[in-house]
């Protein structure tokens, strides 16, 4: 995942359970088991950061044992430091703190670090990249947010091409080997421009859980998209 083009030729996929069916997450984490999904992207909301509450450590500790890929868990709450062992205790694989909520943002990462998990750093859609320039070379996922978090379903801000691509030079000038994750409105038609941006993970979840087809195709078809475009691209170049 070190060599840059490898990494654009396998961005990991990352379905939002915050669209998934409440009332079914066993039956959707299990479906999910033998899909294209790499992560499973876990939301927490508290009410207070953002408008809007979803689930807790209680839920993530039910459906863990019955998925396959490690949790993403995105915490947009306020003093996440006082849940963050819950969480991974819960099953988180990876845990993400917005920089808006951590006034101690580096002994906060320290703290996820001393438990194990993956340690990462989001930022809203009016934070710019350049504040993560101190704190860049310890993390492992920096997530930028492609939407206003709170709510599901909204339409990608087209700036987060641009803030990808400053994020990504700002990590290579760091020497941060952090993973880009982009997180809203994310969908097959700017999925590719997101990878070539810098984008390493994406998370999906109206356009994987509503569609159609369902999420097991759709993210095959993501798959599928991501590799023949970005495939095609990386052979003209060479």
């Amino acid at each position: 995942m070190n060599d840059t083009a490898t990494r654009h030729m396998a961005p990991l996929l990352a379905p939002s359970l915050l669209a998934a069916d409440f009332g079914n997450l066993q039956a959707e984490v299990e479906r999910l088991a033998t899909s294209a999904a790499d992560w499973l992207h876990y939301d927490v909301m508290d009410g207070r950061f953002v408008p809007n509450i979803s689930f807790g450590p209680g839920i993530l500790q039910a459906v863990h044992r019955h998925a396959k890929q490690p949790f993403d868990v995105h915490l947009m709450i306020e003093e996440p430091q006082n849940y963050l062992a819950a969480f991974r205790d819960a099953g988180a694989a990876g845990l993400t703190v917005h920089y808006e909520a951590c006034p101690h943002l580096h002994r906060v990462v320290q703290q996820i670090k001393n438990l194990g998990c993956r340690a990462g750093v989001a930022l809203n859609p009016h934070t710019p990249v350049s504040l993560l320039e101190d704190i860049a070379a310890d993390l492992d996922v920096v997530l930028i947010m492609s939407v206003n978090p709170g709510f599901g379903g909204q339409t990608f801000i087209p700036n987060t091409l641009r803030k990808v691509a400053d994020l990504k030079e700002l990590l290579v000038d760091c020497g941060s080997s952090a993973l880009i994750e982009v997180d809203g409105g994310v969908t097959i038609d700017n999925a590719t421009a997101l990878v070539e941006a810098g984008a390493d993970v994406l998370v999906a979840g109206s356009f994987v859980f509503n569609s159609p087809e369902g999420p097991v195709a759709t993210l095959a078809n993501m798959r599928a998209h991501l590799t023949a475009t970005i495939g095609a691209q990386e052979q003209g170049k060479g």
